[in-house]
């Protein structure tokens, strides 16, 4: 965030997301389900959902509040978006599956789609400012228009471009298949949204922790108005029979693939909102948090091989040998969760704790290197 002082709230949020993050990917090898009626593993998911949508709109926010020249900023997103892209098919890939066969099975994930958002950016951050937000904001609550989930099979590109995991998987032939997790819609339009919202994190503090208010509770304040009614955004039943969610949990249970109107202000309004009080944020823990907040995509690259191996460890120990589970197709596609495999919630949070304090020096040590440098390399990590 270079061309001013860099804002403790905005390192604070991207760092407790940061941290988060690791919450749902321990879960993944952990084998526990991604919600259900149980109230503690239900709010273990529904912590993270924070993540995304607040990683992306501050992405947004930082390219702006970097200050750098049109040319060089279009230039900066494409490349580095490109960057993404190329990580998330092969290292990223390595690191969820510790297996080398990547023609099997690949997964477009939220670095794939930061990765062409940004390119996607490189034109439309060209245009006014206010432009910019505007075309965030209509993507954000326009996309709801249009169907959830398709009657039939869609298109590879709508699958990409919308649909994500409901468009099924794309056949690439010779046995190589791809799993959209996170489509371009509406993620484009939270990182534009975000981009033009850094003109409002430049105001003078007074007038951006009103704007800030100001935004964040109308979010929240429209998220219960629309989730109450349920007329639009998510407009969906309430769970309810056997195996339901409680009522309080289905309020909560928006959609997240794609992202629905719904989710996107439930979980931008409370972090939007926070951004007065974390400006202020001071202490151990804080500057802790910030640390992860500086170096986001350095910490992202870290954290799935380690939680990948602590996740071998526990095999060891719970079993004494290594499941073959373990290097399947993890996030999406790994199959059943092998009997007796399971973890205990207090036995995720363990490894979660574990992994979150040992990638703290290595991220310190990064933050630190990228406050003395200026290689160009360091803008892509």
């Amino acid at each position: 965030m270079s061309g001013q002082a860099r804002l403790t709230s905005v390192d604070l949020l991207r760092g407790a997301v940061m941290v988060l993050m690791a919450i749902d990917h321990v879960r993944v090898y952990a084998g526990v389900p991604p919600g259900g009626p149980d109230p503690e593993v239900f709010f273990t998911r529904w912590v993270t959902h924070f993540c995304a949508p607040v990683f992306v709109f501050l992405a947004g926010s930082s390219a702006f509040l970097a200050a750098r020249p049109p040319g060089e900023l279009s230039r900066l997103f494409v490349s580095r978006g490109l960057w993404l892209v190329l990580l998330e098919l092969t290292i990223i890939h390595l690191a969820w599956t510790f297996n080398p066969a990547f023609t099997t099975n690949q997964m477009a994930g939220v670095i794939w789609t930061i990765g062409w958002c940004m390119v996607l950016m490189a034109l439309i951050a060209r245009l006014p400012v206010k432009l910019v937000g505007a075309i965030g904001l209509v993507i954000i609550a326009g996309h709801n228009l249009l169907p959830a989930r398709p009657d039939d099979g869609v298109s590879p590109l709508l699958t990409l471009l919308y649909y994500g995991p409901f468009g099924g998987t794309i056949d690439l032939g010779r046995g190589w298949t791809f799993d959209v997790l996170y489509s371009i819609v509406p993620w484009i339009g939270v990182m534009a949204a975000g981009y033009a919202f850094g003109q409002v994190l430049r105001f003078e503090a007074a007038r951006r922790d009103r704007v800030c208010l100001a935004v964040g509770v109308g979010a929240i304040a429209l998220f219960i108005v629309l989730r109450a009614t349920n007329v639009y955004g998510d407009p969906r039943p309430f769970e309810t029979g056997e195996g339901a969610v409680p009522s309080l949990l289905s309020f909560l249970n928006t959609a997240k693939y794609p992202a629905s109107l719904q989710y996107l202000l439930m979980t931008l309004g409370p972090a939007i909102a926070l951004i007065p009080l974390l400006e202020r944020a001071r202490g151990a823990l804080a500057g802790a948090i910030s640390v992860f907040g500086r170096v986001p995509f350095f910490y992202y690259l870290l954290h799935i091989p380690l939680i990948h191996v602590l996740a071998l460890i526990v095999s060891k120990i719970q079993s004494g040998s290594v499941h073959p589970w373990l290097f399947a197709n993890h996030p999406m596609n790994p199959g059943p969760v092998p009997e007796g495999h399971e973890w205990s919630l207090p036995v995720l949070y363990l490894v979660f704790a574990i992994a979150v304090a040992l990638l703290y020096l290595p991220c310190r040590w990064f933050a630190h290197l990228k406050a003395r440098r200026r290689d160009w390399w360091l803008a892509y990590l």
